[in-house]
């Protein structure tokens, strides 16, 4: 059993590069974990499904500090999440999560976006566009249909079945009425065959667009883009968190703290003694 873990496990990490674009490091950090978890895990099957019991790794692992755990245990949780998504079943047993803060998100500057959109074609750059300037999960612009969208707003219905309306600027407008132009009219904006894009298919697109420019950048970090640039512009705060859809501000302030962080690692480049490092 634990034989063929491994071989989707190639499966799982090649997923990861070429559908979520993630980074080779992260790559080499999932695959470290779930290699190490399989040696020491309990397999079994039970009629129609695998059942990995998480205890035995647990207990090997619990003398490292709690993020790390966390992490570790995030990539086994992923790699499950995957083998169930094909056609895999795979239940986790002892699988109690582990509370850690929460690290800064890292926005993509305005400057590469721009260079992005210079090379992609119209469907690809009204995705980067959408996301970068609406602030949306890709869930929400897979889910996304024309009858969410006016003249100047579009209506999102979120986590938690919370619905928020979120202004489109005049340039978006235009770029979106040009889209449906070239692609004709559906139930949803984006699709194919008359159904809508997956979340892994807009990831690829994005994944495929940003490597035009030696970049591997994921919807989110597009999402938190528009946070960070909102933010940094001035705009309240609680503004900012309905437009993004958070329940709680306390998400939202997160953003802020990534600011001040920018703002520091600006003056320790720009100021003459920061550079020198003495008087």
């Amino acid at each position: 059993m634990k034989k063929l873990l491994s071989k989707k496990k190639v499966l799982f990490l090649e997923y990861l590069e070429n559908m979520r674009g993630y980074s080779d490091l992260t790559i080499k950090s999932y695959a470290e974990s779930i290699e190490e978890a399989l040696k020491i895990v309990e397999v079994t099957r039970e009629e129609s499904h695998i059942i990995i019991n998480l205890m035995p790794y647990r207990l090997k692992i619990s003398h490292l500090n709690s993020k790390t755990i966390s992490k570790k245990l995030s990539a086994l949780r992923s790699f499950v999440l995957f083998l169930n998504e094909n056609n895999l079943h795979v239940l986790l047993e002892s699988d109690d999560s582990v509370k850690v803060a929460k690290t800064l998100p890292k926005p993509i500057s305005h400057e590469h976006i721009l260079e992005v959109l210079k090379l992609a074609d119209i469907q690809e750059k009204l995705l980067v566009t959408m996301l970068y300037t609406l602030g949306l999960r890709i869930s929400e612009l897979s889910s996304l249909k024309l009858d969410d969208i006016s003249s100047g707003w579009i209506r999102v219905l979120g986590k938690g079945s919370k619905q928020r309306d979120i202004p489109i600027i005049p340039s978006t407008k235009k770029l979106l009425d040009e889209y449906l132009t070239d692609f004709g009219t559906n139930k949803f904006l984006f699709y194919k065959n008359g159904e809508k894009l997956s979340e892994n298919s807009l990831r690829y697109i994005i994944t495929k667009v940003f490597k035009r420019v030696g970049m591997k950048v994921t919807p989110h970090q597009l999402r938190h883009s528009y946070a960070t640039a909102l933010l940094n512009g001035g705009a309240p705060i609680v503004d900012v968190s309905e437009l993004l859809g958070h329940s709680s501000m306390a998400t939202t302030q997160i953003y802020t703290k990534l600011g001040s962080a920018l703002k520091q690692q600006n003056y320790n480049k720009a100021h003459p003694l920061c550079k020198v490092g003495e008087f």
